[in-house]
């Protein structure tokens, strides 16, 4: 059904990895690599993959280095960060040098299937309590006031049902879930989260998501009389 590939350097993740991919997305095949140079070849001799799986801890490539290494040699090949490390601005620096997923080595079983099938049916997997944005110190809590006001004016331009859309992308919901969990048509989805782009002036998906968490989106939504 699928081909993916998984560069990790930990033998027992990689077990894992293959019960899961076996259990849950029947003849499908995954790969493995314990290094990006041991990938290479791999990548060059299947390119019918559907999907890479990187860490961000490769002996020969830490860090970002072998995401942009990887963008730069396959632009085809869909690359998912799979790691130990969650900090909030490594996920969003890994989606935009192109990354197609960032799921954390933490998720459950189930959690981590869902993510996997969510990018191989094309859609952007992010972790939502990643995405939540933190809460600032008191010292700087007034520094993005005007930043904070802008995102405000946007957010007061969107329609309650696309206010409730916008939340549940915070959560990392796909279209499909978002419909599910709204009780209303996928294409009704599209129709929100494009219009949704468009008031937030918003030039990605991910970017409104961003724009949604600086902005605190929970306490707006809080604040917010009902119309």
């Amino acid at each position: 059904m699928y081909s993916l590939l998984v560069a990790d350097d930990h033998p027992l993740f990689r077990d894992a990895l293959q019960v899961v991919i076996h259990s849950g997305l029947p003849h499908s095949q995954l790969l493995e690599a314990d290094s990006l140079a041991a990938a290479m070849p791999l990548i060059a001799q299947h390119d019918s993959l559907d999907l890479l799986l990187l860490d961000l801890s490769l002996p020969d490539a830490e860090g970002l280095d072998g995401l942009t290494r990887l963008r730069e040699a396959y632009p085809w090949l869909p690359v998912a960060i799979i790691s130990a490390h969650q900090e909030r601005q490594l996920v969003l620096d890994a989606i935009s040098l192109g990354a197609v997923g960032y799921i954390p080595k933490s998720t459950p079983r189930e959690a981590l299937l869902s993510a996997l099938t969510q990018i191989l049916e094309g859609q952007l997997y992010l972790p939502a309590d990643v995405m939540r944005r933190p809460s600032a110190p008191a010292s700087r809590a007034k520094a993005p006031a005007d930043a904070e006001r802008l995102a405000g004016e946007r957010l007061a331009q969107l329609t309650g049902k696309q206010l409730d859309v916008l939340c549940c992308m915070t959560e990392g919901m796909s279209n499909k879930q978002i419909a599910r969990e709204l009780s209303i048509a996928e294409t009704t989805v599209k129709t929100h989260v494009s219009a949704i782009l468009r008031k937030l002036e918003a030039t990605s998906r991910v970017h409104a998501i961003v724009m949604a968490g600086d902005a605190n989106l929970p306490l707006y939504m809080a604040s917010r009389t009902p119309r």
